[in-house]
């Protein structure tokens, strides 16, 4: 179906404002539990977490790092693959919707389970497709292209030698 593309420029723009939706809300609560981490700390402590300080802090900095890398698209696949990593942890230590009896705090909790469960297909994309060409990952791919093309000699004859790298 090659046919009903976007054009590319196109593609490439909602790549980007999905990469900036899938990765704020992890900048931004990756960022929010750094500067509390006891406070989070606690919070896993109080769901059985073992040794949760040590855990809040990997979480906190996953969570933190791995969206800026997804907004910024460097290493999108990594990044991708760890932020898929990091929801089915978070999701099964904070979103476990069948442990409650209360009406109410079920269906939050399941509304959460389901919000994390569509970033995970987010994330499968991501891992898929990249980071695209407004990303760190396309300027780092345009520019090792660049750097591996015959450049023209200096009469404006194109050059078969191609530069060597040392």
């Amino acid at each position: 179906m090659e046919g009903n593309r976007l054009p590319a420029n196109t593609e490439e723009a909602i790549l980007l404002a999905g990469r900036l939706a899938l990765g704020i809300i992890f900048v931004k609560s990756g960022f929010q539990k750094l500067l509390a981490l006891g406070a989070f700390a606690a919070s896993l402590a109080n769901r059985g977490i073992p040794a949760s300080g040590t855990w809040a802090l990997i979480g906190a900095t996953v969570e933190f790092v791995g969206g800026l890398m997804i907004v910024t698209g460097f290493r999108t696949r990594a990044a991708a693959l760890l932020m898929l990593m990091f929801l089915i942890a978070a999701t099964g230590i904070s979103h476990r919707f069948w442990d409650y009896a209360d009406a109410a705090m079920r269906r939050n909790q399941e509304s959460q389970f389901f919000k994390n469960l569509s970033m995970f297909g987010g994330y499968l994309l991501l891992l898929a497709i990249g980071g695209g060409r407004y990303s760190v990952d396309g300027w780092l791919r345009r520019a090792r292209a660049r750097q591996q093309s015959p450049e023209p000699n200096k009469r404006g004859r194109g050059s078969t030698a191609v530069k060597l790298k040392r």
